[in-house]
């Protein structure tokens, strides 16, 4: 049976470590430039926490199937709105394919809407192919495309 568990501070902490290292790596992926997508990191890191700790409406999870942890997931609510986001999502490599994504994004769902979420958005970088036919196949709808064109 799928289930969410908050992650312990120290827990949380090598979690974000290595979460801030993979995300700033997708940003290079996806083209920003070292400088930029350094300032995103940094950005967001400021917003969404306040001295390491996560501000209200931010909930960092472990994804446990049975007691095996499986995947992380952090999810939060957007500032004064209904709205929740999905930060971040993971389901372990060797795991991937079985099913674990979709029920990981289910109970996302249901405990955004558990909590009053009405609506629950994310973010995925083009390359991840797999994970937008998910998304696709669970009525995630495009709401924007940005697109660049490497002229070096």
């Amino acid at each position: 049976m799928m289930r969410l568990r908050e992650k312990s501070a120290s827990e949380r902490n090598s979690w974000l470590d290595q979460m801030w290292r993979e995300y700033h790596d997708d940003l290079l992926g996806a083209g920003m430039t070292p400088q930029e997508a350094h300032r995103n990191v940094e950005r967001n890191r400021e917003q969404l926490f306040a001295d390491g700790e996560p501000i209200a409406g931010q909930f960092i999870f472990d994804v446990l199937d049975g007691d095996q942890v499986v995947g992380s997931l952090w999810l939060g609510t957007k500032p004064d709105s209904d709205e929740w986001f999905i930060y971040d999502i993971v389901v372990d490599a060797r795991l991937r394919g079985s099913g674990l994504g979709r029920a990981t994004m289910r109970a996302a769902e249901e405990y955004a809407k558990a909590h009053g979420g009405s609506r629950l958005g994310l973010n995925v970088f083009g390359p991840n192919v797999v994970a937008r036919h998910l998304y696709e196949s669970m009525d995630y709808q495009v709401m924007a495309v940005s697109m660049f064109k490497d002229l070096s």
